[in-house]
């Protein structure tokens, strides 16, 4: 039997509009840089604190690396789990208002590594329609009957669970593509009721919203109790990179136990999560970066309605203009390249088919002038305002 013909289907791809290539960037994460040899303005990345680049995070990993070297050497359950480690999960135990917190390589990982440990043949996940691809996935790798509600409808949720009990209800705290909150109070209430795990991937919410950064259950003012099981990741506000899971003793045992991901993977480098415990610090205690993301958020949006544009409902750093077609978005983002701004388009299977949009994420580093930027070139966009033109003599104070 002849091998499956790859080229044909990267070919359609191409046709469709919905190839993928990277991009290289030469120096380190921050607003401006450069991009495949081209200075750009970077409206794309998830570094919402503006940490990645932060002095005292670098010198704590230069530090980390002199004294515990580069890297872990194996497995958490080996012997690659340092005094670094340990620190940082205590930190993260302490910042969430949890007895403990596991670390985990990546928030895929950390997801995975849940879902499969905690249910299996059998069992019932519920999950939002528009729930990252690693918790859809970690029911898969589970085995698990996956069954998924309308996005944050916690009403048709309820109705579902009464006809079949779930064993965990799962969601994003933050959805990555739209910027929008869950209805977790809502939900912890489903769960409540139908006496199932709630999982809650709050990778967007944490260091952004609640009270010093400590994300959507603060900011919905939930605890443990209501939430048991909390997913965070450390490379987007955080600056860093790794994931952590927090919860009770009996869960974070259970996953030492049974998360496969954690299990069978090499730790972080302790260096790693030196610098982590530094830039948890400056995300806890310097509020101006959140208060600052909150002004460029309100200023975006207000400018982006005098323009006439139409940005998704999202009170995050995250938000999205709808282009609808993968065409589209790439011609949008192809025209903001040009005038300078570097600015992803998203499309399928990230999102749904007819809902390709440009995803524009904000950092406490970018500067008034960067967002009048932005706002100047997204307004000569084709086809991108809904109604008529608008003036571009913008107030932005």
């Amino acid at each position: 039997m002849a091998a499956p013909d790859l080229t044909a289907e990267l070919d359609r791809l191409r046709a469709a509009g919905l190839y993928r290539r990277r991009r290289v960037q030469d120096g380190p994460q921050r607003p401006h840089g450069r991009t495949d040899g081209r200075s750009l303005v970077n409206f794309c990345s998830n570094d919402y604190l503006g940490l990645a680049n932060h002095p005292e995070v670098i010198a704590a990993l230069q530090q980390g690396a002199a004294r515990w070297g580069v890297g872990s050497g194996s497995a958490h359950l080996v012997n690659g789990h340092s005094a670094a480690h340990q620190a940082l999960e205590e930190d993260l135990a302490e910042f969430t208002g949890r007895p403990r917190a596991l670390l985990f390589s990546t928030g895929y990982m950390a997801n995975l590594g849940v879902i499969a440990a905690l249910s299996g043949r059998g069992d019932t996940v519920f999950e939002d329609r528009l729930n990252h691809a690693s918790l859809l996935d970690g029911a898969l790798l589970a085995r698990a009957r996956l069954r998924r509600y309308p996005h944050a409808d916690a009403a048709a949720l309820e109705r579902l669970a009464q006809r079949a009990a779930p064993r965990l209800i799962a969601t994003d705290g933050v959805f990555s593509m739209d910027g929008d909150l869950a209805p977790l109070p809502a939900l912890a209430q489903v769960a409540r009721q139908a006496d199932a795990w709630l999982l809650v991937d709050d990778a967007h919410g944490l260091g952004v919203l609640g009270r010093e950064g400590r994300g959507s259950l603060d900011h919905c003012g939930l605890d443990a109790a209501a939430v048991p099981i909390l997913m965070g990741t450390l490379g987007k506000a955080f600056g860093t990179f790794g994931a952590f899971v927090a919860g009770s003793e009996a869960l974070i045992e259970t996953l030492i136990q049974h998360a496969r991901p954690y299990i069978y993977t090499t730790a972080t480098p302790p260096a790693l999560a030196a610098a982590t415990r530094v830039s948890l610090a400056l995300a806890r205690r310097e509020e101006w970066r959140r208060e600052r993301l909150g002004t460029l958020i309100g200023r975006l949006r207000a400018g982006a309605a005098q323009l006439g544009l139409s940005l998704a409902d999202s009170p995050t750093p995250i938000q999205p203009l709808l282009a609808g077609s993968a065409e589209r978005a790439l011609a949008w983002s192809a025209a903001l390249e040009s005038a300078g701004l570097l600015v992803t388009a998203i499309r399928p299977p990230t999102v749904p088919v007819g809902t390709a949009r440009l995803r524009i994420t904000l950092s406490a580093a970018h500067t008034d002038t960067d967002l009048e930027r932005l706002l100047e070139a997204l307004a000569g966009l084709p086809g991108v305002r809904d109604g008529p033109g608008a003036s571009l003599s913008l107030s932005l104070s």
